[in-house]
């Protein structure tokens, strides 16, 4: 990169780094963190915006529009995105009610926001009423119904289908929460039945609660959002890594099953993700220790904008014809 192109918050963290005046200020950066450049390996592809996302609340706006000042000699230059950039295709979620878990944040949010923008009425369920809420009036009005409520309750079940109505046409389940990277001899059973309740069970009982209206309708389409960890073995602990081996067994178990009626199931794989999503508070020692050389061989980290488009070309028409499919979203890890 050369000087002549004007550092911004929507410059890659690699430009950053490849710059004479960026390199020094995210080096600065990393060291008040203690936290090595090795560490930016997987995000360099990633705007230095997404970097307020991924610091979980550490890392505020303004310590990026000041990095932005720095770099520009004080002045604030024009901030054009760059690299890959969302395109919304009007009009293909027309007509369709589509209820998508989790959307309060990160990839729900993404997902929830793109169908909505593509014509779609959304159900957006989420424990966070206060998010929900700032997602809906973010679109256009009516363009969102939410819905605050626990999936791994079958009363809450029951509200989000009574308030998408006799239309469901396509589902994402997305809700998900991490485990604390135990291994199986060190995981409690408050761990292991919230991981698999929130990721595997929640979202085989709001699949069996849509299921009669789309059979009904002769048409549906859901889409599960599975991980890496679904995969394999060396991406998180026991309890996620299970949950999410469940989830694609759920997803080719239905898409056998229901595909024949004309519902299409099929899941997304993630890899790594700038949702902000929290990371355990206590996370086990052996299982961090175990893990981390593997984790950190991710080969770029995914916006959760990147894997709404995923999860929509699945759960939209374009995805016609493809049941049963697990597409690993990954930037390539799958095949490391």
């Amino acid at each position: 990169m050369t000087e002549s192109k004007p550092l911004t918050a929507h410059s890659t963290i690699g430009e950053w780094l490849d710059h004479p005046k960026g390199a020094p200020l995210i080096r600065g950066l990393l060291a008040q963190a203690g936290v090595g450049e090795e560490m930016l390996a997987p995000v360099r592809g990633l705007p230095l915006q997404q970097l307020v996302a991924l610091s979980q609340g550490q890392l505020p706006q303004s310590v990026v529009d000041d990095l932005v000042l720095q770099a520009n000699d004080g002045v604030m230059p024009e901030d054009v995105e760059t690299g890959w950039v969302e395109k919304v295709t009007p009009g293909r979620f027309d007509g369709r009610t589509v209820i998508v878990t989790g959307a309060a944040s990160g990839i729900g949010r993404a997902t929830a926001s793109r169908i909505a923008r593509e014509g779609g009425r959304v159900i957006a369920v989420d424990i966070s009423a206060e998010r929900l809420d700032e997602l809906a009036s973010s679109l256009p009005a009516g363009a969102v119904t939410t819905v605050v409520g626990d999936i791994t309750k079958q009363d809450d079940i029951d509200g989000i289908v009574a308030a998408a109505g006799d239309r469901i046409d396509a589902l994402a389940n997305v809700a998900g929460v991490n485990d604390d990277f135990s291994p199986a001899h060190e995981t409690s059973d408050a761990v292991w039945d919230r991981t698999i309740g929130i990721n595997l069970t929640g979202g085989f009982k709001l699949t069996r609660a849509v299921l009669p209206a789309m059979l009904q309708a002769g048409a549906g389409s859901i889409v599960n959002v599975a991980s890496e960890a679904g995969l394999r073995g060396n991406a998180s602990g026991t309890a996620y890594t299970v949950s999410k081996h469940g989830v694609i067994g759920l997803t080719r178990s239905t898409a056998f099953m229901y595909g024949p009626q004309g519902i299409r199931i099929n899941a997304v794989a993630p890899g790594g993700v700038a949702t902000g999503i929290p990371m355990p508070a206590h996370p086990s020692e052996a299982g961090t220790a175990r893990l981390t050389p593997f984790q950190q061989q991710i080969p770029t980290i995914a916006t959760a904008e990147q894997l709404a488009a995923s999860i929509t070309f699945l759960l939209s028409d374009d995805g016609v014809n493809i049941n049963g499919a697990v597409l690993p979203s990954d930037g390539g890890w799958s095949v490391q």
